[in-house]
């Protein structure tokens, strides 16, 4: 089978090569999954780098989420799950995987599996953030940095799914657009207004966010503080734009605000279960039309070291899926 991997750390674009390996196969409580779909995500760029929370094993295959079919199971496996349709975390930039059976999770009928593939990171990720750590309401406003991205999208989607005002912030004509036609209800175009603090105030009558969807990091985090709402709960996802901020402690006092860290892949491993309870809710969701992953125009596999260089490069926008 074909496999994109890398055996020292760096650009994907510098680094990641196709190769031949033969197929795995599965073990005791494994399924072999003949992967059709790959969702990457900006981690996958620093994993590439040598800078991700989590230190990168050579070889690597980037690829935090995949979508396919189970071709075959090992032993002590449910012999059910051949022919099914299924979605897991890992996998890699390849034509097959093996993973734990109980690692997999069913793809209902009505989505699709690149649709599918979109889901469990950002989309995880963001119910994770929203519903587990900012609790937020309905009829509370939303604010989202970086809204065009992978994340992003899910959080605007996400938040007006949960009955909240939305605002997005965004940089350039396409990425607004991208915005609008998600459901946001305010989007601000970064690049052409001086004062975005001033701009979210004049847009909350001066109160402020109740909740931040902050994946940014840097100088946006400085001034996304300076818009949060008494009680409000500002996220923190992810340093996107390479920078860890200092927050002033007496700011967040004065403001009587919480500052919230967002971290669901530790999440997940101190509550293995609740992966299982968060793509249930997010798939009812894109089942029933009320989320559906924007995706970036189609990527072929051959296609996929360019893809992800670009998502490195900031060139892309909504969700990069590599269809296999």
């Amino acid at each position: 089978m074909r496999i994109w991997q890398q055996h020292e750390l760096g650009d994907p674009g510098d680094k990641l090569q196709l190769e031949e390996v033969a197929d795995p196969e599965p073990g005791d409580g494994q399924a072999l999954v003949k992967i059709e779909a790959v969702g990457l995500a900006f981690p996958n760029v620093l994993q590439c780098r040598g800078q991700y929370q989590v230190p990168t094993t050579l070889p690597y295959s980037p690829g935090m989420e995949m979508a396919g079919t189970v071709e075959k199971v090992g032993p002590g496996a449910d012999e059910s799950l051949v022919g099914q349709r299924v979605v897991a975390m890992g996998g890699g930039l390849a034509e097959k995987a093996v993973l734990p059976a109980s690692a997999l999770y069913p793809v209902p009928d009505a989505v699709a599996l690149d649709k599918a593939a979109a889901l469990p990171v950002n989309y995880g990720t963001t119910w994770f953030a929203l519903h587990d750590r900012a609790h937020l309401k309905a009829g509370e406003t939303l604010l989202v940095t970086g809204a065009a991205g992978g994340v992003g999208t899910a959080a605007i989607q996400l938040g007006k799914a949960a009955g909240a005002r939305v605002i997005a912030v965004a940089g350039g004509a396409k990425k607004v657009e991208v915005c609008r036609e998600l459901g946001a209800d305010d989007v601000i175009d970064h690049r052409e207004v001086e004062d975005l603090v001033t701009t979210v105030r004049e847009l909350t009558d001066g109160n402020g966010v109740d909740v931040a969807y902050e994946a940014v990091g840097g100088d946006v985090m400085q001034w996304v503080r300076r818009t949060m709402a008494w009680d409000g709960r500002l996220l923190v996802i992810g340093f996107a734009g390479g920078t860890i901020p200092d927050i002033p402690a007496n700011h967040i006092l004065l403001k009587n605000y919480s500052v919230v860290g967002v971290h669901w892949g530790a999440s997940i491993a101190r509550d293995p279960e609740s992966i299982g309870r968060q793509l249930s809710s997010v798939f009812e969701l894109c089942a029933s039309g009320e989320v559906d992953p924007p995706l970036y125009p189609p990527v072929t596999f051959e296609e996929a070291r360019d893809a992800l260089q670009d998502l490195a490069d900031r060139k892309t926008w909504a969700k990069v899926v590599v269809t296999v």
